[in-house]
């Protein structure tokens, strides 16, 4: 499988199922725990970006279908995101960069994962969405970020939802679920118009993320939250991005 021994094979889905569930209880389709994963076992740039994107969707299908009946979800505040973001993604998906700038570009975004992952924010009582002038550029950039690493966007998101007020704890997850499945979707179709070949082994990396899914949706319906577990994480998603970056 992937071109991995068994024993390195094993371990790497193990990473998967694990950054699935975290990142799932939650509200988010894991791609940057994914990402990491992917990096640390060494695996080709050319197949973690469709390989995160196409996991994130599954995952975030199931997160968003069991999320359905919560209330929280906001649409006045997350179109302009989703609006300026799609497109973005799209572009982002189908732009093939260099494997040394999606290195560094790919371990940054597991740098500020890994501090999305730690920081625990708090609700105001001053919630104001933002204009069109605010929201349209960083959907837009969000979303471009997104297609060309595979991150998915959210874990940026969610912490600026949450950061300048524009909605609560509980809005911000259901908005980052949603904002991850549009850019997953619009970044892995742009892949695809530009991909001459689907890389093997991604059906078995989405089956164990959906696992892992299914496992965590679960907590966040309990609303245990795995707090150590997250910093185990958060160390991982650090030593993933510093290998990024300094192999570039």
């Amino acid at each position: 499988m992937l071109l991995l021994d068994p024993f390195v094979s094993n371990w790497l889905l193990f990473f998967i199922a694990i950054a699935a569930i975290l990142y799932s209880s939650v509200g988010h389709g894991g791609a940057s725990g994914y990402l990491a994963a992917m990096a640390l076992f060494g695996l080709e740039p050319a197949l973690m970006k469709p390989a995160a994107l196409t996991m994130n969707i599954f995952v975030t299908v199931l997160v968003l279908s069991r999320m359905s009946r919560t209330g929280f979800f906001n649409w006045h505040l997350f179109l302009p995101f989703a609006i300026a973001s799609v497109p973005m993604a799209y572009i982002g998906g189908a732009y093939t960069i260099n494997s040394s700038i999606y290195k560094v570009m790919v371990g940054i975004s597991l740098l500020l994962a890994m501090w999305r992952l730690l920081w625990e924010g708090n609700d105001s009582e001053r919630i104001k969405a933002p204009g069109l002038l605010i929201a349209l550029p960083v959907g837009g950039l969000l979303g471009l970020v997104s297609g060309m690493t595979g991150v998915g966007g959210g874990i940026f998101l969610s912490p600026l939802l949450l950061l300048f007020h524009w909605t609560t704890m509980r809005g911000s997850v259901a908005i980052a679920a949603a904002f991850i499945l549009l850019n997953s979707i619009a970044g892995l179709c742009g892949y695809a118009t530009t991909a001459n070949e689907w890389p093997a082994g991604i059906p078995v990396l989405v089956m164990t993320a959906v696992f892992g899914a299914l496992i965590g949706s679960e907590i966040a319906l309990r609303r245990f939250v795995p707090v150590h577990l997250r910093k185990v994480l958060a160390v991982v998603l650090a030593i993933a991005g510093a290998k990024m970056i300094v192999t570039a």
